[in-house]
């Protein structure tokens, strides 16, 4: 095969484990030879409509196998895979289409309100609705399509996908990641995680996520596991899929596993097919881990980002409760350092900015050459903006964010895009957005607002303005209405008293 890049992973697992089943989705197995012979299908279909080299494709809907097909078939052309979060406003949606430039877009479930406006107010050529909605049939045109091989020369440096991930300025940006990013992501997973050739894995995080994609899925079907995929995660049904399937392994953000332990089924569930429960986006709260260490279980926990592909970070089960609340130490084929402002390396307990470099770390923004410069510092390491301090052993704890992102819930939600947006308001002079405990999500945003002199606003009436123009997780929670906000002399706001003052219950 001339292709090394993803799009041939279900031609080399067709030829070597044809019999194994790769994809599990509402009752319905798809084995290796049928999901290469759907990808060879969706690829002819794809270039018939003018796909090439270089051009991108989004795919809008929830977990599904047509979300994999296209990003399989895409890699074969050669061309760009585009997942857009099922979360965001349509506004937010337009942006990332307009911005990435995709020409083809595949959406799936129920989506047809949201599709209408997208394809009227973008570039998007062709629309292939995987069910019921608007657009050409997927399914009727992959039945009449062509089979034969497609063999585009891929290689590792070809861009893979582009995965938006929101701006520190107000906008998103989108990652770019190659076919060799996912490949030595998924290279550290197998490496680190121990993953099987018989791995069932129970994938019901969102695949438009980085995490669930290549730390979970992606690494399974490279293996020739099996994915078992959920459009989206209900913790009871979880459990009994957990039973039904002998899962063998899965991804879930702490908030996840939570509710899996607080459902009805959980003390008599049997988990004794489960070997490997990967939990990134957040660290693991003691409560949670002994929750499953109670049931003989333990987290591999990860820190990373979509730019790393993600995993930069990661902490054995064995180190859980000897490490408890690190993030670990690099993956085999990662470079993580911690370094001063001046560049050195800081000592065990110093504080310093998280870096990172290897063949998993994007090569820049799409688009975006100034923030794709500023992203790095010496040539190579991505800066992640995060501050953490080593211990002596080179265990990884972070302490600080230098970007102020909120992780609620998995989410990352970044005040500044917030901030824009309630500034939108007539009534708005002043805005601020913090993160706050949350028993539920780990944390939440809250708004500290200041209003412009005369006028008034209610705090329900900044919810009804920011429902549409955001995404729903990235509504803060809660509303403080102030007189003013700090700053200091170059007028920049000051987060560290806005978060002592307004942080904790008011």
């Amino acid at each position: 095969m001339r292709n090394q890049g993803i799009g041939s992973w279900t031609g080399r697992r067709n030829r070597k484990t044809p019999r194994r089943t790769a994809l599990l989705h509402e009752g319905r197995a798809i084995g290796y030879v049928e999901l290469h012979d759907r990808c060879t299908r969706l690829a002819h279909v794809l270039r018939d409509a003018g796909v090439g080299r270089g051009d991108r494709v989004a795919f809008l809907g929830p977990n599904h196998p047509a979300f994999l097909e296209t990003l399989f078939a895409t890699g074969l052309l050669g061309a760009v895979f585009v997942p857009l979060n099922t979360r965001l406003a349509v506004p937010e949606l337009l942006h990332q289409l307009a911005d990435s430039g995709s020409r083809v877009l595949v959406h799936a479930r129920q989506l047809e309100s949201r599709v209408a406006e997208l394809t009227a107010g973008s570039g998007i050529s062709q629309v292939l609705a995987v069910e019921d909605g608007p657009g050409l049939s997927y399914e009727e045109l992959l039945a009449a399509a062509g089979t034969d091989p497609v063999d585009e020369e891929v290689g590792h440096d070809d861009i893979c996908l582009i995965m938006y991930t929101s701006g520190t300025t107000g906008r998103a940006k989108g990652a770019v990641l190659t076919h060799g990013n996912i490949v030595w992501n998924s290279l550290n997973v197998l490496v680190d995680t121990d993953l099987a050739g018989d791995e069932v894995a129970l994938v019901s995080a969102p695949l438009f996520h980085t995490a669930a994609l290549n730390m979970s899925c992606l690494p399974t079907l490279l293996k020739g596991g099996t994915v078992l995929l959920e459009s989206s995660f209900d913790p009871g049904r979880s459990l009994e899929l957990i039973q039904q399937h002998r899962v063998t392994c899965m991804f879930g953000v702490p908030t996840m596993y939570d509710t899996m332990a607080a459902a009805p089924g959980w003390e008599s569930a049997d988990l004794t097919s489960l070997r490997t429960l990967l939990c990134g986006g957040a660290p693991v709260p003691t409560r949670t881990a002994r929750a499953y260490l109670d049931r003989g279980l333990a987290f591999v926990q990860g820190y990373g980002m979509t730019e790393t592909a993600p995993g930069a970070l990661v902490l054995d089960r064995a180190d859980s409760l000897g490490h408890a609340g690190s993030a670990g130490v690099p993956h085999f084929f990662t470079e993580v350092r911690v370094l001063l402002p001046s560049g050195e390396e800081a000592a065990p307990g110093e504080k310093g900015e998280v870096v990172v470099a290897g063949p998993n770390v994007t090569p820049g923004y799409w688009n975006l050459p100034e923030a794709t410069a500023a992203a790095f510092r010496d040539g190579g390491l991505f800066r992640s903006g995060d501050v953490a301090t080593v211990d002596a052993d080179g265990y990884v704890y972070l302490v600080d964010r230098l970007k102020d992102v909120i992780i609620s819930g998995g989410e990352n939600i970044y005040p500044a895009e917030v901030e824009d947006a309630l500034l939108g308001h007539s009534a708005v002079a002043e805005a601020a957005v913090i993160g706050v405990p949350d028993p539920h999500w780990g944390e939440v945003g809250r708004a500290v607002v200041v209003l412009r002199p005369g006028a008034a606003a209610t705090p329900e009436q900044l919810f009804a303005h920011l429902a549409g123009r955001l995404a729903r997780y990235k509504i803060p929670r809660s509303v403080v209405l102030v007189p003013e906000l700090p700053r200091n002399a170059a007028g920049k706001l000051l987060k560290a008293p806005i978060r002592t003052r307004y942080g904790s219950d008011i």
